[in-house]
Order: C-alpha cells, then structure tokens, then sequence
C-alpha cells in the first residue's frame, strides 16, 4: 500500500512538474542602464553604473525571481567634467566609499516577489562590499523592458564618509545616507 501511495505521489509531482517551466530572461547588458544619484546639502551628484550580468526568472508567465550583479569599478559621474569628474570617481571608488579594489560588484538576489499586474513588489537581498541588507522597491516589467527605482541607505553598507548621523559639524558638507539608483533593463 505504501509502494501505491509513493507511487502516486510521484507521479503527480512528475506531472505538476511537466506543466511548470521555469524561464531565464537574460539582461541585455549593453542596452541597460543603471543610474545614480547621491545627494549632499548642497546639491546632488549622478552618474551611471554598468551591470556585469543580470537575469529575471519566470514560472510559465510570472516573475518569480531576479539576479544582477553590477560592475563597481565602472562606478561614472556624469553631471562632472575634467578634474573634478576624475576626483569624484577616484574617491566614489576609494574604501571610504565602495572601495572597488575589494569589492568589484555588487548584487541583488530577489527573495519575494509579489505580482499586480505589469508593476511588482520586490523584496531582495543587495549585497555592497561584502554587506548584505534587505531591500524593497517596485518593478514595472514588460516584455522587452523592466523599470526599477530604489532608494538604498549607504550607511547599512558601511559607506559612513560625509555622513551627519556619524560625524557632527559637517555643515553644509554633509553628504546624506540615502542615494537613488534608477535601474532600465533591456531584453
């Protein structure tokens, strides 16, 4: 009777299994855009951020799940020119900020994503220099496209520099905890 019910236990499992398939939506890197944005008293920086890979992951026609990994030694101020370009990139990727030597990616793994339509709640673990914290944002996808904006707080990432909640009397040089990365994924 055991052999029976094992039986058809399987069977089903198989059976569920064969109407389920699971779908890689690679990222077409060259075409995507990563943007930034870091914001201090005075005014705010942007750049971009080139992703090394990236991936969604279907099951039949839901998103169930996401990983990128994004190439910090491509780290870019746009709003910069000449010298004061090449200083802020020297230091974005020096070790009082994401110290690329160490730590050339970083990357996000969905772990929940929960569907309305065109438009998802993401939940995910981003991990920057070596430090892993959960995010949540929203994701806009389509067929050939997806749309992301997240707001990331450097300082859960050991990114202290110009920071008023660690340092005091930086004044106007204070640099906030918080900056935006405006994500564009092409297919």
């Amino acid at each position: 009777m055991k052999s029976i019910k094992f039986l058809a236990i399987a069977f089903l499992s198989l059976t569920f299994a064969a109407f389920t398939t699971e779908t890689v939506k690679e990222v077409n890197v060259a075409d995507s855009v990563v943007q930034w944005t870091g914001y201090k008293v005075t005014g705010q920086h942007e750049g971009t951020i080139m992703l090394k890979q990236g991936a969604l992951i279907y099951n039949n026609s839901e998103l169930v799940g996401g990983k990128f990994t994004m190439d910090m030694t491509t780290i870019n101020t746009t709003d910069l020119q000449g010298d004061y370009k090449n200083k802020l990139d020297g230091h974005l990727k020096a070790d009082d900020f994401f110290g690329v030597d160490k730590h050339k990616t970083a990357t996000l793994v969905f772990t929940s994503v929960k569907p309305n339509g065109t438009n998802h709640t993401i939940e995910g673990d981003l991990t920057i220099k070596g430090i892993t914290n959960k995010i949540k944002f929203n994701m806009t996808v389509s067929e050939k496209s997806a749309v992301a904006n997240l707001k990331i707080d450097r300082t859960k990432f050991d990114i202290k520099y110009g920071s008023a909640s660690f340092f005091d009397g930086l004044k106007d040089r204070a640099i906030y905890d918080e900056f935006d990365l405006k994500v564009n994924l092409s297919f």
